[in-house]
Parts: C-alpha cells; sequence; structure tokens
C-alpha cells in the first residue's frame, strides 16, 4: 500500500474538536495515543457488537476510551485501567467535554496486572489493551477469562513501528508483541486479524463453545 492510500485510509473518518483536544492533553503528558484509524477500527467494533461492557488497558487521555464509548451501546460502560492517576484525570476532562454521564466510565488506577484479576469472570464484550508491551501475553491470559463468548479482545501497537515484522528486531517490547500475535494466531478457540492500521491493530474473537464440547 502506497503512503498516500495510507493516510487516506488512516484519517476516512476525520476526528473532532473534542478528540483533538484529548490528543493535544495526551501529548503534554507524554502518552501515545491510537491513531485515528485504529480508533474508528474500535468504534466499529464496539457498535457491531452493541457493547455494553468494555475493559480498557491504558487510560490515556481518553482517546481511546472516547472511540471506544461512540460505539457502545448508550447504557454501555466503560472500566479503564491506567497505572497513572494523572492520565485518568485528562481523561475525565475528555469524556466531560464530549457529555458522557459519569456512571458510563469507571477509572481504576494501578498496575493492569493487579486490577484485571479482580474483574468478573466472562462479562465484558471487549478487551482493548495499549498498556506495557511487555505484559501483552498476560493481558491476553486475563482478556480470555474476562471476554464473554463471542467477545473481542485487541491490541494496539501490534506492529510496533515496523519491528515486529524484522526478526533481527530484538528488543523486550519487540519481542513481546512478536511472541503475542504468534500466540493468538495459534490459540484454538479464538478468530484472529491483524490490521494494518494505526501502529497495527491485533484482534480474536473469542469463540462460543458449547457446555461439554470443552
Amino acid at each position: 500500500m502506497s503512503p498516500t492510500s495510507w493516510t487516506f485510509a488512516e484519517t476516512y473518518i476525520a476526528e473532532d474538536d473534542v478528540l483533538d483536544a484529548a490528543r493535544a492533553r495526551a501529548e503534554e503528558v507524554g502518552a501515545v495515543a491510537v491513531g485515528s484509524g485504529a480508533g474508528a477500527a474500535l468504534r466499529f467494533l464496539a457498535a457491531v457488537l452493541e457493547a455494553r461492557a468494555v475493559v480498557e488497558i491504558g487510560t490515556g487521555a481518553g482517546v481511546s476510551g472516547l472511540w471506544l464509548l461512540r460505539g457502545m451501546r448508550p447504557d454501555g460502560v466503560l472500566t479503564t485501567v491506567d497505572v497513572e492517576a494523572e492520565h485518568q484525570r485528562l481523561a475525565r476532562e475528555t469524556f466531560k467535554d464530549e457529555g458522557i454521564a459519569p456512571q458510563r466510565v469507571r477509572t481504576i488506577a494501578g498496575r493492569a496486572l493487579d486490577v484485571l484479576p479482580r474483574l468478573t469472570d466472562g462479562h465484558y464484550d471487549i478487551v482493548f489493551a495499549d498498556g506495557d508491551k511487555r505484559e501483552y501475553g498476560a493481558y491476553l491470559a486475563e482478556a480470555l477469562r474476562l471476554l464473554r463468548p463471542g467477545g473481542v479482545v485487541a491490541f494496539d501497537n501490534a506492529l510496533w513501528h515496523d519491528r515486529v515484522a524484522d526478526p533481527a528486531q530484538r528488543d523486550d517490547e519487540t519481542v513481546a508483541i512478536r511472541s503475542l500475535v504468534q500466540e493468538v494466531a495459534a490459540t484454538d478457540g479464538l478468530v484472529p486479524v491483524l490490521l494494518p492500521v494505526g501502529d497495527g491493530l491485533l484482534m480474536a474473537k473469542k469463540v462460543w463453545i458449547p457446555e461439554g464440547d470443552e
């Protein structure tokens, strides 16, 4: 794909003033937000699933959370986890700018791998991960527990600045993401897809298995 076509696709769904302001907040604190193409894909996913309950790992300044909320059901609740409480304060400003009712967003400050085990099994329609890349494999294990049958896990930065596709790149983050991509493809009970939007968006549907067939 040419850079011109990639840019055209990436900006196909235009962002508005609320998202622009959220991106500005993210830049101020050094939080790298999802690209507009990945955000649009997340909104589409939430809309297709008519998502009512979503977990987000990595709140940032609320860019990805806002995309998700725009696709979710009007009564849907986003549970978003971030180790930085200041990031979550900025995200709440974003959600307030959008006019989202406070009860629709549950912000939890803390390490994802400390928080996720406390969430309810089989309750969530989507688990979206954009946290510590070295922990992506552990996030997958938690997501498979948290998702309902038919739910979807999604990971941002699945191509990681073109490093994942280059076997010569062996830094910890690249190796962790590469291992995740391979594990998702090889896991029975998942239907995966890797989309070249933003910095790469890996998604996988948790297949419904009738009781007694497990």
